[in-house]
């Protein structure tokens, strides 16, 4: 068994940009932790928090939402998806481009992590740590696999197989089954959804998704399993906050969602991300040193 506490970002899409204020209030305040986890967006939180980067965490929302190349219906049309994921992942984070990823501070840390994303093929969650991320540029692909939202973003090719967004995996969008596979016990996960929600049944009928993804029928199966893969996560997090194991970080209000493009209401949603942050990071502090 692991000592400590592993740190799990949870996904969302836009979502992220109220929990981002959290990642720059730990990073700010000097918060370590032994394992960092997070799938989707939450892959972005987990890149930044280990290149200790409090500005990156908030650009990576509040400033590319200002960017009209990020995306929209006619990207979405062109096949580049509602988000494009290529611009967003490869072209800003490069040196000297708008989201620049410290791979120096990256490289300096040691602290184990993981992310996730869902293969297309087997219909299995792969998580990808340090051993498996050779520079920047194959980084941000693992995190750019992590965050394909079905149907809004294309699906992404990385060595000869196809991923999408690891939330539609087994756990629902949570790393926990990655940090107790290190041997991890205990767990501060960070949400973006507020505390008692739970998914309803996926709307669209079945046929819609059987027709998109009719080469990939474990894409159907799981996004149609998803709310109750979801659901059962939850529940399993609560039990374990109720036994002292887990510290669930819930957002007060959630003022955007997954496909937010507004950059008024997403930098509204950092404002109102951080005053809470300031507020339960005492907490959160507390409950890393037990």
């Amino acid at each position: 068994m692991a000592t400590g506490t592993a740190l799990i970002f949870e996904g969302g899409g836009m979502r992220g940009t109220y929990t981002a204020a959290l990642v720059a209030a730990m990073i700010e305040s000097g918060v370590e932790v032994p394992w960092v986890g997070g799938i989707s967006a939450g892959a972005t939180h987990t890149a930044n928090f280990l290149a200790r980067d409090a500005w990156r965490a908030r650009a990576c929302f509040v400033e590319l939402a200002k960017d009209p190349k990020i995306g929209g219906p006619i990207s979405f049309i062109r096949g580049k998806g509602y988000f494009n994921s290529d611009y967003i992942y490869h072209q800003t984070t490069a040196p000297g481009e708008l989201l620049p990823y410290n791979w120096e501070a990256y490289s300096a840390s040691s602290t184990p992590f993981k992310i996730g994303s869902f293969d297309c093929a087997t219909g299995k969650t792969v998580y990808w740590g340090r051993d498996d991320v050779k520079d920047n540029s194959d980084f941000t692909t693992r995190c750019q696999a992590s965050s394909s939202i079905p149907i809004a973003m294309p699906m992404v090719q990385l060595d000869g197989t196809a991923y999408l967004d690891g939330a539609i995996g087994e756990t629902g969008g949570f790393a926990v089954d990655a940090a107790r596979a290190d041997g991890y016990e205990r767990f501060l996960v960070v949400m973006t959804r507020p505390r008692g929600y739970r998914k309803g049944p996926v709307r669209a009928p079945a046929a819609i998704y059987q027709k998109i993804f009719k080469k990939y029928p474990a894409v159907v199966e799981a996004i149609l399993k998803r709310p109750e893969r979801y659901n059962a996560t939850l529940d399993e997090l609560e039990q374990l906050q109720a036994e002292g194991k887990a510290y669930l970080y819930y957002p007060e209000t959630m003022p955007v969602s997954n496909g937010e493009r507004n950059a008024v209401r997403i930098q509204a949603a950092y404002e109102e991300g951080m005053q809470q942050a300031r507020r339960d990071l005492p907490a959160i502090k507390e409950f890393l040193a037990g």
